[in-house]
This record gives structure tokens, C-alpha cells and sequence, in this order.
């Protein structure tokens, strides 16, 4: 483990600590185990399956605390497990409820290891849960009551719940559309033709459901299940590299149907897939009865290594896939790889490197749309913002992070906030109440909610004494940005519209000559509902080091140029505020209101 990653975990644990000093979360459950040789495998590890039964068990037992009703897992996120766990070593597993839906709540999940000799702590992974509450004896079901957040990170997580909740009803068909748009590179045939055939890898076994594989429902235990799965996906994968494979991750699945005591269950595995150091095993388990159909219970994707003695990954052989089915699987598998390495790229972005663009395609774009609008809520639930100064109702918060630094410019508005959101996501007036906006133009629209515009603000330049100023109309080179816009309307009562942006990188629009390219770390607007029909409407922006002095010296005093733009923008809303539905414009809605990070508000 890195010093970087180090220093990033003790942050978070001590972040953590103080915002749960004298807070109890009512749906906090709390497991710990020590590791005996029974839940091992051969080189006296922890097995996943093992530790996939208890982190479900904790899961289940905090969203039925807070559901007050039986409660069945239908679905787990993606798992990346960071680390092994040795016999002797004690596993701690939290879980607690960040978010209730109507008839679903999301469970987060965090599995960290103690040694008990030498009192270190380290993370091992994290995931979210979904569960649903059993139906009444009527088939109805139950109406979940909602969560009280109460410290900041809890906030956040509940603020976040609502993208990650969106990226699962995505997530089936994002591997579909990489397909369909050729956005998947093909394999080099000739190392294909001299792999392995994949149904020498092909394992099938059949569990029978006993009662101490039943969970207190009398169903069988989902982390049961899992552990059966991850089981022939490891032989799957041994016959592969003929040597003992590590399970690194498990992509998202779905539980799409109950299993009970007596069922068998039909476990097949199948090495999808082989790349350089990693290879994917694809597993479907089915439940049936003596007598009747198959019944489809669930399917996982598995990527496993092959560790060295230093622990470096080793070169796997390639795989031949079998004509058809197994080329779909071949092929389904490299998507899902793109998929993986394209999200972590995203998240793993350090806002100090350079450049903050990110490249765009269809592939990575629902996660970095996620990413985006993430980043903004995120953002607007951290503590320790200061005020630094208001004026006639508009107030100007700022935040230091490190090397970075954040404003909130916030002020109520008397006009509804669905007519705010309209308003603002609405970027073809922005010019005539902005002054920084010089141009704007839609380059793409990804969706109904995401939008890649240009945008043209003066430029920044060095004054006498070293700062940045921003340069007179017509003076300098002009600054352009090239912004994914990401819109989101409330998800739930008490949850704000947003307006996400940040820059992306395009292929189709390299730099302009004559053009300075300026880049937007996070910002945005959030937009909440208040009494009496009003809106209270927060601008939000993280400034890079480079404009850091500017932005320093402009919010000393709330500066006329943060506070007449902020006036501006209310104004605009005001007179705008009894148009009909008819005259609102449904399009262009994502990248509203964007104020890029080297400029002013």
C-alpha cells in the first residue's frame, strides 16, 4: 500500500471518527470475526465466499432494522477487494442504511482487517447493497420510511445514493450499447486461435439447499449463494492458468428470483475471457425442483489474477472461445474490462493533475456523468464552510481542502425552483446577464440529461504584482472550455435539482488557435425548494491553484464582480418567472449556468 493511499485512508477513518463523535446511526450494524482455518482456503486466506456470507448477513440485518420487516438482497455493486486476509486476523464489517426508496434502501458496506499483534487496520473493500422488504401476506409491498441523515458523510451518502441508484438501472444495458456502437476493439485472432479452448474451463456443479444454508426466512442465504459462485468460478479460472488464482473484483449482479430449502441449484462457470494479467469468469446459477423448469437465480462476473511470489500479477494464457455464444461472451467480457478501466481512470483523477479533462466517449459516459454530478453533491455536503461576507441577502461561503479552494455563492430567490431549473439549464440567454459568457454552443447531446457545450469567457492574465486578473472585453486571448453538463431533477422530497459541470476532452475539438483552454475541476448549481414557492439557489466551484490568488483576492469583501453576476442571475430568473410551460425550453438543459473556474461568478 502507497503513502498516498495511507494518507488517504487515515483522512477518511479520522473524517469519519469526528463526524460519528455522539452520533449513533439507528441502522448501524456491527460485525467482527477472527479468521479460523475453516473459513480458509489452501494458503490459509480468507475466502471470499466466506466473507461474502458475512458482509450479506450484515447488510440484511441493518436494512431490516431499519425497515422493521424481513428484508432479501437484490442486488450487490461492484467489489474490489484491495487486500487479502491471513488466519488469525479479525475481519470488522459495517454496515448501515444510507438511503430509503419507496419500496428498495441502498445498504454501504465497509469491510476493513485488524491485526490483532501488531494493531494495524486496513481496508479491505466497500460495496452497496440493495435490498427490498418482503411483500405482505396481501402481495403488497412495503413503503419504506425515509433516512435521517445526520453527519456529514452520512449526507453525503445519502445525497450520492440517488446517481449510484440511477447507474444501476443503466447498468444492463451500457454493455449492449458498447456492442451495438462498435465501441469495443477486437482481439488480436491469432493469439485467440492459439489459446486455450474455453470449454476446457467449463465447471458445473449442483448444490442441494439444506437448512443451514437457509437464511431466518427460511430462503436461501444470498451470501450462500455467492460463495457457491465464487467457488466454481475459482476452479473455472484454475483450469485456466493451471495455477491458484486470486479473485480481484466482482462486477455488479442482480438476484432475479428466491431459492428455498430443497431446491437444487445449478452452479455453471466459464472462462470468459484472458488479457495480459487478468482474466473474467462469467458464472449462472439456476434453481429448480425435482420436477418443474429451471429457474434463473443469478449471474456474476469474476476477474481473477495470478499473483508471483512478490505479489505481482503473472501472464495469463490467451483464451479461444467456442463459435457463437462464446464469442458473445468474449466480446461482452472486453466491454465490461473498458467499462472497469474507464471508471477507475475517472475516479482515481487527482484534481491537482493536469490535465482535468477527462477524455469523453460513449463508453465512459454514464459513469462520468455519475462521476460529475457526484463531485457537486459531494461538494455541497461538506462542513467547515466559512462565511466570508454578505450583502443585501446574497451570501459567499468559502472552503480550504489542502491546495484547493471551494466558494458557495447562495442567496433565495422568489421564483418556484422547477421553473429555476428550467431557467437555468437553459443556456441560450446566458450571454444577456452574464458578462463572463461570451459564447456558448452545443457540441453534443449525449442524452436527455447530459450535454457537451464550448464556452468562450474572457481571459486571465497576469497583472504587475503576479496575480491573475480577468482581462477587459476585447482584451487578450479569449479562454474556451469544452464542458460536460450533466442535469438531475429531485430524486426524492428534500433532495435539490442540479446543474453538474466539469470539462471533458474531445477528439472532435482539440484546442482553437488563438484560444486559451481553461479547465473546470467541479461546478455547478443546486436548486431547493423553500417555503412559499421560492427557490434557494447555490452556486458552487472548486479553484484550481493557478487562479487560486484571483479568486483569494475577489472574495475578500464579496467583490462586485461576484455579487452583480449573482444579481444578474436572480434578476433573469424574476422576470422570467411567469412564463408558460409552453415557451420553456426542453432542450440544452445540462450545462445551465456554468461559471468556469478562472472567472468569476
Amino acid at each position: 500500500m502507497t503513502t498516498q493511499v495511507l494518507d488517504d485512508l487515515k483522512e477518511e477513518d479520522e473524517e469519519e471518527e469526528e463526524d460519528e463523535e455522539g452520533c449513533v446511526n439507528p441502522t448501524e450494524v456491527k460485525m467482527s470475526q477472527i479468521v479460523m482455518p475453516c473459513h480458509c482456503n489452501h494458503r490459509q486466506e480468507l475466502s471470499v465466499g466466506q466473507l461474502l456470507k458475512w458482509m450479506d448477513s450484515t447488510a440484511c440485518l441493518s436494512a431490516e432494522r431499519h425497515a422493521g420487516s424481513l428484508c432479501v438482497t437484490a442486488s450487490m455493486d461492484d467489489i474490489h477487494f484491495e487486500h487479502t486476509i491471513s488466519v488469525g486476523q479479525v475481519v470488522n464489517i459495517r454496515a448501515k442504511v444510507n438511503r430509503a426508496f419507496n419500496t428498495s434502501m441502498e445498504v454501504g458496506i465497509h469491510v476493513s482487517c485488524e491485526d490483532l499483534f501488531s494493531d494495524r487496520h486496513w481496508r479491505v473493500c466497500h460495496s452497496y447493497a440493495t435490498f427490498v422488504t418482503q411483500r405482505t401476506n396481501t402481495g403488497q409491498k412495503v413503503t419504506l420510511r425515509p433516512v435521517a441523515p445526520q453527519t456529514q458523510r452520512e449526507h453525503v451518502e445519502y445525497s450520492v445514493a440517488a446517481e449510484r441508484r440511477r447507474v444501476r438501472m443503466l447498468h444492463s444495458d451500457i454493455v449492449k450499447e458498447l456492442l451495438s456502437s462498435g465501441s469495443v476493439e477486437q482481439a488480436d485472432s491469432s493469439a485467440v486461435c492459439s489459446g486455450m479452448a474455453a470449454e476446457k474451463t467449463r465447471v458445473e456443479s449442483v448444490e442441494l439447499v439444506l437448512p443451514p444454508h437457509a437464511n431466518h426466512q427460511v430462503n436461501t442465504f444470498g451470501g450462500q449463494i455467492m460463495a457457491w459462485m465464487v467457488n466454481v468460478a475459482t476452479i473455472a479460472a484454475s483450469r485456466l492458468c493451471q495455477a491458484h488464482p486470486t479473485l480481484r473484483a466482482i462486477d455488479m449482479f442482480t438476484f432475479r428470483g428466491p431459492s428455498q430449502v430443497g431446491d437444487r441449484l445449478l452452479l455453471r462457470a466459464i472462462v470468459n475471457n484472458a488479457f495480459k494479467n487478468s482474466l473474467e469468469v462469467g458464472v449462472r446459477a439456476e434453481a429448480y425442483q425435482e420436477e418443474g423448469p429451471n429457474r434463473h437465480i443469478n449471474s456474476a462476473f469474476m476477474t481473477f489474477e495470478v499473483l508471483d511470489d512478490s505479489g505481482k500479477p503473472c501472464t495469463l494464457p490467451r483464451i479461444r472461445p467456442e463459435p457463437l455464444e462464446g464469442e458473445r461472451r468474449f466480446q461482452e467480457a472486453t466491454a465490461r474490462k473498458k467499462i472497469r478501466l474507464d471508471r477507475k481512470y475517472i475516479i482515481s483523477r487527482k484534481q491537482s493533475e493536469v490535465p482535468l479533462s477527462v477524455p469523453w466517449d460513449p463508453r465512459n459516459q454514464v459513469y462520468l456523468s455519475y462521476n460529475n454530478v457526484s463531485a457537486l453533491k459531494m461538494l455541497a455536503a461538506r462542513k467547515n464552510w466559512r462565511l466570508s461576507t454578505e450583502k443585501d441577502k446574497v451570501r459567499l461561503y468559502t472552503l480550504e481542502q489542502k491546495s484547493m479552494l471551494s466558494f458557495r455563492v447562495e442567496a433565495e430567490v422568489d421564483v418556484p425552483a422547477h421553473r429555476a431549473f428550467c431557467l437555468l439549464a437553459d443556456l441560450s440567454n446566458r450571454t444577456s446577464w452574464d458578462m463572463h459568457y461570451k459564447k456558448c454552443e452545443l457540441i453534443h447531446g449525449v442524452d436527455d440529461d447530459d450535454f457537451i457545450y464550448r464556452v468562450v469567457t474572457p481571459s486571465v492574465r497576469q497583472a504587475a504584482g503576479g496575480s491573475p486578473t480577468s482581462t477587459n472585453p476585447g482584451e487578450g486571448v479569449l479562454q474556451d472550455f469544452i464542458l460536460l453538463a450533466s442535469r438531475r431533477k429531485p430524486c426524492g422530497h428534500g433532495d435539490p435539482y442540479v446543474i453538474a459541470l466539469r470539462s471533458v476532452s474531445l477528439a472532435t475539438h482539440p484546442p482553437f488557435e488563438g484560444y486559451n483552454r481553461g479547465e473546470v475541476l467541479c461546478a455547478g448549481f443546486t436548486i431547493l425548494e423553500t417555503n412559499n414557492n421560492m427557490s434557494l439557489i447555490s452556486y458552487y466551484n472548486q479553484a484550481s491553484p493557478e487562479v487560486l490568488p484571483y479568486i483569494s483576492t475577489d472574495i475578500a469583501g464579496l467583490s462586485s464582480s461576484f455579487y452583480h453576476t449573482f444579481c444578474s442571475c436572480s434578476q433573469y430568473l424574476s422576470r422570467n418567472r411567469q412564463l408558460p410551460a409552453s415557451e420553456e425550453v426542453t432542450g440544452n438543459y445540462g450545462a445551465a449556468n456554468t461559471i468556469v473556474h478562472s472567472t468569476p461568478l
